[in-house]
């Protein structure tokens, strides 16, 4: 699993910096995780396939999170594009892109599928055999949700040593490998466990931006190998947090640490701090294993 930020700033973007899009690579898929003004140029930048992309997963409404959506379709439509792209976001998002297309005469020549939220608890909203995702309900001025992404379990792994002191015939093996037992030429049943290895553990990355430090997301996200999580001030402007509902670097540490995940990184920051080491220093008083992200910077989960 590789995650790669294509931006992680908050709101107005700079000739340095853009707002918040990224990519996570997982199991054969390769999905866009919001889309701030700039994010196909960065695509562009970092060397991104296009016609990679058929899921887009919007947080919510706000500028710094889809604009960037409007003319990634239609860049999509000019460089002739045929399959389907999904698109899951609140409840608007159709009405909000079809206006753009509609007024501009730009339909697209290729099926664009939304599928819009409204539900205030977690909810499945896209599975297939090797990956799912639910939404992460945040607490932002607008409907916002964050989404756990999550592989499947992997098929065991075919112990070479074993099958071939037992004898095992290859047409056994991909049966072996989805959990039948073996059978020796003389009929002789040889379990599972003692033909196959155990397969790699299966990872799971939850992206949190754009919320008040809300402790009711702990539960679902409990044990996700890396947390992104926005952290748009430091602890000196934490009064800012309640007009805003967004959170510190130490209050995303404190999610963190609650919900026990592996590895958090820190995102969103607002453009008035002179440098982001200040959000890792901050976080690090509180959890032990703290990123930064920065535009570019890939994570390999």
């Amino acid at each position: 699993m590789k995650l790669t930020i294509l931006g992680c700033y908050s709101a107005t973007p700079r000739t340095f910096t853009n707002p918040t899009s990224q990519v996570l690579e997982i199991r054969n898929h390769l999905f866009l995780i919001d889309c701030g003004e700039g994010t196909q140029v960065q695509l562009r930048k970092y060397k991104v396939k296009f016609s990679r992309i058929k899921h887009i997963f919007i947080s919510h409404l706000h500028g710094d999170h889809f604009f960037g959506l409007p003319g990634l379709i239609s860049t999509f439509r000019l460089l002739g594009r045929e399959s389907e792209l999904h698109i899951y976001g609140p409840k608007g998002i159709k009405e909000a892109i079809t206006l753009f297309l509609k007024l501009g005469d730009s339909w697209t020549n290729y099926p664009l599928i939304f599928h819009e939220l409204n539900a205030k608890d977690s909810e499945l909203v896209f599975e297939d055999e090797q990956v799912s995702v639910h939404t992460i309900p945040l607490e932002h001025r607008v409907y916002t949700n964050g989404f756990l992404f999550k592989e499947k379990p992997y098929p065991r792994k075919l112990n070479i040593d074993a099958v071939e002191e037992h004898e095992i015939d290859r047409s056994q093996f991909n049966n072996i490998k989805n959990g039948a037992s073996g059978v020796t030429e003389n009929g002789v049943s040889i379990s599972n466990a003692d033909l196959t290895l155990d397969p790699p553990k299966p990872k799971s990355y939850a992206f949190c931006s754009d919320t008040i430090y809300n402790e009711t997301i702990v539960p679902i996200i409990a044990n996700a190998d890396m947390l992104y999580h926005e952290s748009t001030f430091l602890e000196t402007e934490s009064k800012l947090c309640k007009k805003t509902k967004h959170s510190t670097a130490k209050q995303a540490a404190l999610i963190a640490q609650k919900a026990d995940v592996g590895g958090l990184i820190l995102g969103h920051y607002s453009t008035r701090y002179k440098s982001i080491d200040l959000f890792k220093e901050e976080a690090l008083e509180v959890f032990p294993n703290v990123e930064l992200a920065d535009d570019g910077k890939s994570f390999t989960i």
